[in-house]
């Protein structure tokens, strides 16, 4: 029996994956953004090569973000973009293998965007980019892995990205 589709989800492109989007009920805003950065999300699906798989994303805003950074994180402050990946299937599931949730704020999103010269639709790019490739288990701490992380988010937006590349 196949699922039940949210009003936020999508299959992507003939590969049996879904991208579960949806905006705070705040944010009427963000309502506009969510078809085409689900469209984004399954673009970047396709190009990271990744099948049967599934997304969630969650558009909310400062204080939103605020409270799961400060909850998970131990930051008690707004942040950009949140991460959480979902692990392992347990044995023997079927269907599409769940990755995470990404979680992005868009009040920090237009505030970046303004400070940096770029459109919403661009910075929100890079935060899906940036998120996705944390769900898979990319990090930025150590120099080779901010490479691989860099050029990946390159690679995914067509420009630089949020991890700075290697000089």
């Amino acid at each position: 029996m196949q699922p039940r589709r949210r009003s936020g989800e999508r299959r992507g492109r003939s590969r049996g994956d879904r991208v579960i989007i949806e905006a705070h009920s705040k944010l009427a805003s963000g309502r506009r953004q969510l078809g085409r950065l689900r469209d984004r999300a399954a673009d970047f699906l396709a190009t990271l090569d990744l099948r049967d798989v599934e997304l969630s994303i969650l558009l909310t805003d400062d204080p939103g973000i605020r409270l799961l950074n400060r909850q998970w994180r131990r930051k008690d402050k707004p942040t950009d973009v949140l991460s959480f990946p979902a692990g392992e299937p347990p044995p023997g599931s079927t269907g599409p293998r769940h990755l995470g949730d990404i979680i992005v704020s868009l009040d920090t999103a237009r505030r970046q965007a303004r400070g940096h010269g770029r459109s919403l639709n661009d910075e929100l790019d890079l935060y899906l980019a940036h998120g996705l490739l944390h769900l898979l288990g990319h990090d930025h701490h150590r120099r080779r892995d901010a490479e691989r992380m860099a050029a990946l988010e390159a690679q995914l937006l067509g420009r630089p990205g949020m991890v700075p590349a290697a000089t």
